[in-house]
């Protein structure tokens, strides 16, 4: 207890730097090894004392990159599955066949289309919701037959927001639980756990890690309850666990966390206000900007910062984005967001005729570089495309 209270003295960007501070006490090395081990040895009585009885639930650099977002999301535990969708899925999989969801109309693409093919097979019934309209939660509610909440906020691609504490508030007056992906908000920004979430989720490939070389997922909870408990027996026997190199790497991602989330989402701000004006886009999606519809939200449940993913539609339609992808420079065209490198992306090539994302819609998430060298890039590509 003393430890925990000396440690939290310090500023979460200070223990995140350290991770932890977490010293190899064979060697004092400042950066802890990556421990490999599948199996551990038995006490002479046949116990584990250690805490280690086989590699699949339990490995150290696993569990130390897990107290390092516990620390941040003001946890009780945390879990670390191989990808984003294991750790999202494993929510949906702890219910019960006949269990009721309420979930987002805009959403996270592979999880949405998981949802409406996969999760019926377990005998789920979702119903997708607006929840950009917040009494569209309490409408889509069935009292004894709802069990799970889903929310995603800031959403994928549109970047709408959900009121976390008001979503809580009526999820738990009928007995369900409420789960957050809050992978673009980052816990640098919001922490749902404080607003009355029970679970959060992080596709952990994204800010999180930062470098683009990791695939990961990440589960926090305010509650070590049963339905917890179900999510942890789930990643035990369903192998859902992430390899202690790639828990290494998150980890060590997550030592800069807080300096590349503030920087990058400084620059999101920065080229959603320039092209908020700009000739040749039609609209800028950007929950900190003062025009979004839900800015008040944002600044009530954003602190700090408003992330580093934005929106543009283009004018001219979708083949004109599509030639503003093709003709940018230092801007990449690929999927995937939070890295160090600004990417960009046509979505409704990648979600297909059922996606709700316009087809004249870029998606844009801002790395480090110098912003006006983005400025520039993307700028040009519009008015080649517009020629």
């Amino acid at each position: 207890m003393a430890e925990k209270q000396n440690k939290m003295r310090y500023s979460k960007r200070s223990l995140s730097a350290q991770a932890m501070g977490k010293i190899d006490p064979k060697t004092k090395g400042v950066v802890p090894p990556i421990h490999i081990a599948t199996t551990f040895i038995r006490d002479p009585d046949n116990g584990y004392s250690s805490g280690f009885v086989y590699g699949r639930p339990d490995n150290e650099t696993v569990r130390e990159a897990e107290a390092v977002i516990s620390m941040w999301e003001e946890a009780e535990a945390s879990l670390l599955f191989s990808s984003g969708m294991a750790a999202a899925t494993s929510v949906f999989l702890a219910l019960k066949p006949g269990d009721h969801v309420v979930a987002p109309k805009v959403m996270y693409w592979a999880l949405r289309n998981w949802l409406m093919t996969d999760a019926k097979h377990w005998g789920l019934e979702v119903s997708f919701v607006d929840m950009t309209n917040i009494e569209s939660i309490r409408a889509g509610l069935k009292p004894g037959r709802t069990k799970l909440v889903w929310v995603e906020t800031p959403s994928n691609p549109l970047w709408s927001l959900t009121d976390i504490e008001t979503a809580a508030e009526w999820a738990h007056a009928v007995d369900a639980k409420l789960a957050v992906d809050s992978t673009v908000a980052t816990p640098v920004f919001t922490q749902p756990l404080k607003l009355g979430a029970d679970v959060v989720m992080h596709a952990g490939t994204k800010a999180l890690n930062g470098h683009s070389d990791v695939v990961a997922g990440v589960l926090a909870t305010s509650d070590i309850s049963p339905f917890w408990n179900r999510i942890v027996s789930n990643r035990k026997n369903l192998g859902a666990v992430l390899g202690p190199f790639e828990a290494f790497l998150l980890m060590r991602g997550m030592r800069t966390l807080d300096l590349r989330v503030r920087e990058a989402s400084k620059t999101a701000l920065d080229l959603a206000e320039r092209f908020s004006t700009h000739p040749f886009i039609e609209e800028v999606l950007y929950p900190g900007l003062a025009t979004h519809p839900q800015h008040a939200l944002a600044l009530k449940q954003m602190k700090g910062g408003f992330g580093h993913m934005l929106s543009i539609r283009v004018k001219g339609g979708e083949q004109a984005a599509i030639d503003t992808a093709a003709s940018v420079g230092l801007w990449k065209r690929a999927t995937s967001l939070g890295g160090v490198e600004s990417l960009l992306e046509h979505r409704a090539s990648i979600e297909g005729p059922d996606t709700p994302c316009p087809p004249d819609l870029l998606r844009l998430s801002a790395g480090i570089e110098d912003v006006e060298d983005l400025f520039a890039d993307l700028d040009q590509a519009l008015s080649k495309a517009h020629k």
